[in-house]
């Protein structure tokens, strides 16, 4: 192994981590944050640590600081969903840019994996229980899902794209799922309609949840009773909102509004409507969620709940970045798992 070169002491021996950090005035951990290119530190300290480096001629061995620390320098987004979602849906191809961004400057590589079928999932537990990865990424995982407990039993650091329920154990970033569906729904009431239905997403995922009871609080708040008839379970396919538009439009034919809670499933519940006849805003009024491609290029424009998600990406890795360079499990560090929650915004267009 060939080692870099770098200034070397009296004793002729290359700087240590260590040496830097107490250049620095910081701890060994921060030292290894700068140099891993974690965004998790302050300008200052990054500029006491440069300055350090600069100073001792440091110079880190990538290849003997992965041997040494068991590293790979490859990190893994794991989607526990068909591949034919993965790439029909813009939610993912989204949150997939923010992550490439965030990583672009740093040493670390990315690996897309699949985990959509069980045979892919045993697969997938022999290749982490291999240790051939820093940490993971964990992308739409739904309650039930064994992953993120294999991750916490094999102590992989590891980041999920919303949390499995209130009570989370791993890391997590997240949209405003709440405000977001009660936004939807508030701005519906404004708009004068009286009969508002909703299209959910897959009830075993969390978000979905919560956006369900953000459409239930912005009726009862305003007075309006629940309807339950009013309320269709969908899956976050173009197949599902159609479906659920069907069953709608027989439960409650006088239904003047929609909240489809995501713009894929919008998009089938549109060709429905125009199927029945059904004009848009003037006979139904609709709202989607994501303010993805889809709606900005639907007939009319559609109305759409704004989640940031390549915003959410890029939050994905400043976190797991942080969880490897202190690869101790949070719950041995005595802290607290982060819970990330980043704004919603309701972007009004011509379908309301």
């Amino acid at each position: 192994m060939v080692a870099g070169h770098g200034a070397r002491g009296r004793s002729g021996r290359r700087p240590t981590l260590e040496e830097v950090a107490a250049r620095a005035g910081v701890g060994r951990g921060t030292v290894s944050r700068v140099i891993n290119g974690s965004p998790r530190v302050s300008e200052a300290t990054r500029a006491a640590v440069e300055a350090a480096v600069a100073e001792l001629g440091y110079v880190p061995n990538t290849a003997a600081r992965a041997l040494a620390a068991n590293r790979t320098d490859a990190i893994a987004m794991v989607v526990p969903e068909p591949e034919t979602r993965f790439f029909s849906e813009p939610y993912f191809s989204d949150i997939l840019k923010g992550v490439g961004a965030q990583l672009s400057d740093t040493e670390m590589q990315l690996l897309l994996i699949f985990a959509g079928s069980d045979r892919e999932r045993r697969r997938l537990a022999q290749y982490l229980a291999a240790h051939r990865v820093d940490g993971v990424l964990l992308v739409s995982v739904h309650a039930d899902d064994p992953l993120p407990d294999l991750l916490s039993q094999l102590e992989i650091p590891a980041v999920i794209s919303g949390p499995r329920s209130e009570h989370e154990t791993l890391p997590s970033v997240d949209s405003d799922n709440y405000g977001g569906g009660r936004s939807a729904v508030e701005h519906l009431i404004e708009r004068g309609r009286s009969r508002i239905a909703t299209i959910t997403g897959r009830l075993d995922v969390y978000g979905a949840q919560r956006r369900i009871e953000g459409y239930r609080d912005a009726l009862e708040d305003a007075g309006r009773e629940v309807d339950e008839r009013l309320i269709v379970p969908g899956d976050f396919t173009e197949e599902g909102g159609r479906r659920a538009m069907w069953e709608l439009l027989e439960r409650c034919p006088d239904l003047d509004a929609v909240f489809a809670e995501s713009d894929v499933m919008a998009a089938g519940a549109r060709q429905v409507l125009r199927e029945a006849g059904r004009r848009l805003p003037d006979d139904v009024a609709m709202v989607g969620y994501d303010d993805s491609a889809i709606a900005r290029h639907m007939d009319p424009p559609l109305t759409s709940v704004r989640q940031p998600i390549e915003e959410m990406g890029r939050a994905m890795i400043d976190l797991l970045l942080d969880e490897i360079a202190d690869r101790r499990p949070a719950i041995s560090r005595g802290l607290e798992r982060r819970q990330v929650v980043l704004p919603t915004e309701l972007v009004a267009r011509a379908s309301s």
